[in-house]
Parts: C-alpha cells; sequence; structure tokens
C-alpha cells in the first residue's frame, strides 16, 4: 500500500542514492520499465539502465554538496505529489523548487516520475519573444 510513510521511506531512498557512488541504488527505487521525465515537455527516459545513465550524466559526482528538503504534498494510491527544494554549495550558489509526480507499483517502486522544475530568476511564464 502506498501511503505517506511508504513515500516518505521512498523519497530518503532517492537522496540516499543521490548521494552515493554509482547507480545501482536505483534498482531499489524504480522498476525495471519505469519512466522518468525530468520535465513535462522533455523527452521521458524509460528504463531502468536509461534512467541510470542519465542520473550519472546529471549530476557532477557523489559528493557533490547539497541540501533538499521534501513535503509530500497528497497521495491517492498509487500517485503522490511531492515538493522538493534543493539547494547546492555551501554557502548555496543554486537552487531549485520542484514538483514531482510519481506512480508507484504494488512493491514501492516507482513506475512514473515527472518533474516539474522552478529555477529562481527564470520566468514561469511563456515569453511572446522566444528569443
Amino acid at each position: 500500500m502506498i501511503d505517506r510513510e511508504s513515500v516518505g521511506k521512498w523519497l530518503a531512498g532517492y537522496e540516499t542514492a543521490w548521494r552515493a557512488p554509482g547507480a545501482d541504488g536505483l534498482a531499489a527505487l524504480f522498476t525495471g520499465d519505469a519512466v522518468y521525465s525530468q520535465s513535462p515537455y522533455e523527452q521521458p527516459v524509460t528504463g531502468l539502465d536509461a534512467i541510470k545513465r542519465m542520473w550519472e550524466e546529471e549530476r557532477e559526482d557523489p559528493d557533490e554538496v547539497f541540501t533538499m528538503t521534501t513535503d509530500i504534498v497528497a497521495v491517492d494510491e498509487p500517485v503522490a505529489v511531492v515538493r522538493a527544494e534543493v539547494h547546492y554549495g555551501d554557502p548555496p550558489d543554486q537552487e531549485y523548487r520542484d514538483l514531482w509526480i510519481i506512480r508507484f507499483a504494488g512493491d514501492g517502486r516507482a513506475t512514473w516520475f515527472e518533474e516539474w522544475p522552478y529555477w529562481p530568476g527564470h520566468s514561469y511564464m511563456a515569453d511572446d519573444d522566444p528569443a
């Protein structure tokens, strides 16, 4: 059963995996055929092996300094919505806020992970002039 407690454990596992060397910890978080979308308009990454490659390409290294806080906004089994805030560096030199939509399989691993990231200073509205 997917509830706030199980989502909280999954989030702790996500942060632990991000801080660990390699990407082997992702198998405990994502199903083999999981879909990971870094933005609602980006082409999603499909399959655990592809997610592992993307994960390794996206992070500096497992020693990267960051703080992450999460707030579980809603759980409606099998879907959870989470608000995440991440600050990189000490002192922080980069930050963002993110909404995550996560669909879980019966075993508690994610089958779908979709991010809606926002960075300070970037417009949240469509611009008439894309240049």
